[in-house]
């Protein structure tokens, strides 16, 4: 089985403080991926995250992800991208030390976007990682944009191209919260095309800076997805309980909000 795992960046960083990572949370995180690999040696994964405090705060003051095309606003494109890889490589160097084999992928290497959607982006590599045991890592980084010069790319952009090409089965999505909240503060269980319209009201933004927009978008988007893809079922959790990851990964816990097709 493969599984695609966001760290969202308001769960590995403070998104209310710019550069803020969060180590403690990273490592338990880290720590409860490597212990699912070594009781399940079957276990495939692709790892992406958020760039939280670090990319958004760049990203927001030249509202890039609407577009590039003023020399100011070419150097923030690439203040954003260096920023995003430093919150990168602490991830990275985050989960080797616990013990999961990742290979540092820098989306905007090869990303090509379209008005904001990704059209292309290097799979080579992603493929020889996963055919070899390795656990790809992305985040959310900037991107060529054939319409507006230069855009903002979300994990979740990434993972809804990527998921065009692999054979995820799973998705898992962390962040700050028990999974998708109705307006009484209550988990919604699960979510399809059916309940959609009904429960989109009750669904908000993000808390601190998110240029790529909040709960309503990635629950929009990854809906299609689960529309697109037979038998894909991406799940909305809580990475801040211990243990939590761990078991999903295992298959012995069914945490948050499930989003499917319902077909």
């Amino acid at each position: 089985m493969l599984t695609f795992i966001k760290l969202g960046g308001s769960l590995i960083t403070d998104k209310r403080v710019e550069a803020a990572f969060r180590q403690e949370t990273a490592s338990r995180l880290a720590r409860e991926i490597a212990e699912a690999q070594q009781q399940n040696e079957g276990l495939r994964l692709l790892i992406g995250h958020g760039s939280g405090s670090f990319g958004h705060f760049a990203a927001t003051q030249y509202d890039t992800i609407h577009g590039v095309r003023t020399p100011d606003e070419w150097r923030a494109f690439a203040r954003v991208a260096t920023v995003a890889a430093e919150l990168n490589y602490l991830m990275a160097d985050t989960l080797q030390t616990a013990g999961v084999p990742v290979w540092r992928i820098q989306p905007s290497a090869s990303a090509l976007s379209r008005d904001g959607a990704l059209v292309s982006m290097a799979l080579a590599p992603i493929r020889h990682a996963l055919s070899n045991s390795i656990v790809p890592l992305v985040y959310g980084d900037v991107s060529l944009d054939e319409v507006r010069g230069g855009t903002i790319i979300s994990t979740e952009t990434i993972f809804f191209y990527l998921a065009q090409h692999l054979p995820v089965e799973r998705i898992l999505l962390l962040g700050e919260f028990e999974g998708v909240l109705d307006t009484d503060g209550v988990i919604i269980p699960v979510i399809t095309s059916r309940n959609f319209d009904a429960v989109a009201h009750a669904l908000g933004g993000s808390a601190g800076t998110d240029v790529t927009g909040g709960m309503k978008t990635k629950v929009r988007d990854m809906l299609s997805l689960a529309q697109q893809i037979e038998g894909l079922q991406i799940r909305v959790m809580d990475g801040r309980q211990p243990g939590l990851l761990r078991e999903t990964l295992l298959g012995s816990a069914q945490p948050g909000t499930l989003i499917t097709s319902g077909g």
